[in-house]
C-alpha cells in the first residue's frame, strides 16, 4: 500500500487533478447532507420568487386549464412537520432500501459459503489457453452478483492463469478488472444492481408525480444488459490480446511468481477440487429447484405470478400487464436462488455445518450493509424533500424545454447523458449515491422528453460502468493495483490507470452508440419495458396525492 500512496502523490498532469479534486470531496452521506441545506435555501428563494411550471398533462379542476406547480419552501410548517414526523416512514419507505436488503441477505451467504468463488474459479480454469481471455472477461462479467467476490477472488487468479499459460499476469489481471468493474453493468441476469437502480428510480418517479402508477420491474433493463454483455465480451477480448499485451511485452518471469499471494478465497474446499465439485453440483440443483418452483407458480394451478384479472374490461392490454407479479416477484425470487445455492454448496463443501451457521453469514452481510444504511438514509430524504419543493418536476419541466427548444434529436441527449454520467463517475465512485443524486432531476426531465425510467435507467448504467476502471477513487483500485504488484514490483498508479484507459474509452464509446441505436430501434428494454414513453393523462386529485 506504500508504493500506491507514494505514486498517488507523485502523480501529475489531468489524473493527478482528478485523483487531488476527488480525495477532497466528503464522503457521500455528507454530500447529501450539505445538498439538502442547499435545497431548503433555494426552496425559500423560489417560493419567493414564485418559481412554477405547467404540469405537462394534468388539468386544474377549477380552471380547466393546465395544472399550475409552483416551488414549495421546505421551511414552511406543512414540510417542517412532514419531516421530523415522517422520518422513519420516509427511510423506511425508500425504495431501493428494501430491494438491496432482501437481495444481500441471500447474495451474502452465497458469497461466504464459498459458492460464487469456486463457480467462478471452475469456470475460469476449466477455459481453454486459446479461449482464457474471452473465458475470463465473461466469467467476470457475469461475477458482478458476486459483488466483492468477483475483485477479491477472480481478479488475482486471472494473473495466475495468464502466467500459467505462458502469458502476461499483468494482462489477465487489466481483463477481469475491465469485465468486474468496467462492464459492471453488464450481465445475462439481473441481480442486485437492478434492485438497487431501479428501487432509486421508482423513488424519483414517485416523487414527480408524473406517473403515479408506474412501478419498479428488476428486469427493466434485462435484455439490454445482455446484449452489453455480448457487446462488451468481443472488445475487452481485442483490447487484451491486441492492445494491452503487446504493450506489456513478453512474459519472463514464470508460472509462480505471484502464486504466494494468490490464496484469496473464502472457501477452504477451494483447495479440495472433488469437494468443490461435490457443491457446485448440489448449488446447481438448487438452483433448478428455484428455477422450476418460479415456472410453477407462473404456469401451474392457480398461476400466483399471473394477474389474469388485470385484462378484464380492457381493449388493449397485453400478456406483459398481466405477468406483472412475476417481475415484481424477482426480487424475492434473487434472495432465495442466492440463498438455496449458497446453502446447498457450504452442505456440501462443510462450508456450513449447521443452521446456525446460515444464520449468521446472513448477519454478517447485513454488518457489511451498515454504510449503505447511513447513505440510504440521507439520500432517502433529499429525495423525498426535492419532491415535497416541487423543484425536481419544476426543473424537469424547464430542462425538458430548454433540450427541446435545442433540436439536439433524443438518442443524441442519451448519448450526452451517459458522457456526463461517466464524467462525473471520476469523482464520485458509489453507483447508487451518484443515481440518487441524478434520478430525481434527469428521470422525470427524460420522461418529459418521451424516455421511459428504464431507458433513463439504463443510460446511467453505460455511464457509471464504464470510467470505474480509471477513476483512482473507485474504492478496490488500490487493491488491483496490489496484485498487479505481485508480479512486477514497480507497476505504480499511473501505470495501472494508463492500462486501464484503452478498457474505458472502448467500453464507453461502444455503451454510448448502444444505447444511441437502442432508442432509433425502439427495441424494449426488457419485459414490459419500451425505451419510449408517453406521459399518462390524470387529474389534479391525483397529482397532489
Amino acid at each position: 500500500m506504500t508504493d500506491a500512496t507514494t505514486s498517488a502523490n507523485s502523480q501529475g498532469g489531468i489524473l493527478g487533478w482528478v485523483e487531488r479534486t476527488g480525495n477532497k470531496l466528503p464522503d457521500p452521506v455528507f454530500i447529501f447532507f450539505y445538498l439538502i441545506i442547499a435545497l431548503v435555501v433555494i426552496s425559500v428563494i423560489a417560493s419567493l420568487l414564485g418559481v412554477s411550471a405547467l404540469h405537462p398533462t394534468a388539468l386544474d379542476e377549477q380552471t380547466g386549464g393546465a395544472l399550475l406547480i409552483e416551488a414549495v419552501s421546505l421551511l414552511s410548517p406543512e414540510n417542517i412537520q412532514r419531516l421530523w414526523v415522517e422520518m422513519p416512514a420516509t427511510f423506511t419507505h425508500f425504495h431501493p432500501l428494501g430491494y438491496v436488503l432482501v437481495v444481500m441477505l441471500g447474495a451474502g451467504v452465497a458469497e461466504r459459503s464459498g459458492f460464487f468463488a469456486a463457480g467462478m474459479s471452475k469456470a475460469v480454469k476449466a477455459a481453454p489457453k486459446a479461449l482464457l481471455t474471452p473465458v475470463v472477461a465473461l466469467v467476470a462479467m457475469l461475477g458482478n452478483h458476486a459483488a466483492d467476490a468477483g475483485y477479491v477472488v477472480l481478479i488475482p487468479l486471472a494473473g495466475i492463469l495468464f502466467a500459467a499459460a505462458g502469458r502476461h499476469p499483468l494482462a489477465g489481471i487489466a481483463a477481469a478488472f475491465a469485465g468486474v468493474s468496467g462492464g459492471f453493468s453488464a450481465n445475462i441476469s439481473p441481480g442486485q444492481l437492478d434492485a438497487l437502480l431501479f428501487g432509486i428510480t421508482e423513488e424519483a418517479v414517485g416523487a414527480s408525480a408524473l406517473d403515479p402508477a408506474w412501478t419498479a420491474n428488476i428486469a427493466g433493463n434485462w435484455y439490454f444488459i445482455s446484449v452489453m454483455t455480448l457487446l462488451f465480451l468481443p472488445i475487452i477480448w481485442y483490447v487484451t490480446d491486441k492492445i494491452i499485451e503487446p504493450r506489456l511485452g513478453p512474459w519472463k518471469g514464470g508460472a509462480t511468481a505471484g502464486l504466494d499471494a494468490s490464496d484469496t478465497s473464502p472457501d477452504p474446499a477451494a483447495h479440495d477440487g472433488a469437494l468443490a465439485a461435490k457443491g457446485l453440483r448440489h448449488g446447481g440443483l438448487a438452483a433448478l429447484g428455484v428455477i422450476a418452483l418460479w415456472v410453477l407458480m407462473t404456469v401451474g394451478p392457480g398461476t400466483p405470478l399471473i394477474d389474469e384479472a388485470a385484462c378484464e374490461g380492457v381493449t388493449d392490454c397485453s400478456i406483459h400487464t398481466q405477468l406483472a407479479p412475476l417481475y415484481r416477484s424477482l426480487v424475492a425470487g434473487f434472495f432465495l436462488l442466492f440463498l438455496l445455492t449458497g446453502w446447498a454448496y457450504g452442505r456440501a463443501t462443510g462450508t456450513i455445518k449447521n443452521h446456525r451457521d446460515l444464520v449468521n453469514m446472513m448477519a454478517e452481510s447485513m454488518k457489511d450493509m451498515g454504510y449503505y444504511l447511513v447513505l440510504a438514509f440521507a439520500a432517502a430524504h433529499f429525495v423525498a424533500m426535492f419532491g415535497w419543493s416541487n423543484l425536481g418536476l419544476i426543473t424537469a419541466v424547464h430542462g425538458a424545454a430548454g433540450i427541446e427548444s435545442t433540436g439536439l434529436p433524443l438518442p443524441i441527449v442519451l448519448g450526452l447523458m451517459v458522457l456526463f454520467t461517466g464524467l462525473l463517475n471520476l469523482f464520485v465512485g458509489s453507483a447508487s449515491a451518484k443515481w440518487a443524486l441524478l434520478a430525481p432531476i434527469l428521470v422525470p426531465m427524460l420522461m418529459l422528453l418521451g424516455i421511459s425510467p428504464e431507458g433513463a435507467t439504463a443510460a446511467y448504467r453505460v455511464g457509471d460502468s464504464a470510467t470505474n476502471i480509471i477513476t483512482p477513487l473507485m474504492v478496490y483500485f488500490p487493491l488491483i493495483l496490489v496484485f498487479a504488484q505481485r508480479w512486477q514490483k514497480d507497476f505504480g498508479l499511473g501505470s495501472l490507470t494508463a492500462m486501464m484507459i484503452p478498457y474505458s474509452i472502448w467500453l464507453l464509446v461502444s455503451g454510448t452508440l448502444l444505447i444511441v441505436a437502442w432508442f432509433y430501434l425502439g427495441l424494449p428494454l426488457g419485459p414490459d419495458a419500451p425505451v419510449a414513453y408517453a406521459l399518462p393523462e390524470m387529474s389534479a386529485p391525483a397529482i397532489m396525492q
